[in-house]
């Protein structure tokens, strides 16, 4: 890995007709309409979050808020999908696992 780089684990479902996706890595959610629009929001939330912690007013947080994890069962949940459409090869089913690479050198939004 870059060391300017951060990789950060993500998963979106789809409940009730509502797309969620979540980052375990920073305890981030955000909802949609569609899996693309749920990705694009968190990818956004990602950057202005690394922004406030990193450079921001939240800047003297930033060892905290850097190691906010998401509670257990989030991450299980990541877990369980990862090894689901690893098993069945189901990239387009209802829930979907991916990585956000984040530029530790340019996070302004």
């Amino acid at each position: 890995m870059n060391p300017k780089q951060m990789i950060l684990r993500c998963y979106a479902e789809k409940k009730d007709g509502i797309w969620l996706a979540f980052c375990i890595d920073l305890n981030l959610a955000v909802q949609g309409e569609t899996r693309d629009e749920v990705r694009a929001k968190l990818q956004r939330q990602i950057g202005s979050y690394l922004y406030d912690a990193l450079e921001g007013e939240d800047k003297k947080y930033a060892t905290q808020l850097l190691s906010r994890k998401a509670p257990i069962i989030f991450r299980a949940k990541y877990a369980f999908y990862k090894i689901l459409i690893n098993f069945y090869k189901a990239k387009n089913g209802i829930n979907h696992i991916f990585n956000e690479t984040i530029s530790l050198t340019s996070h302004k939004v």
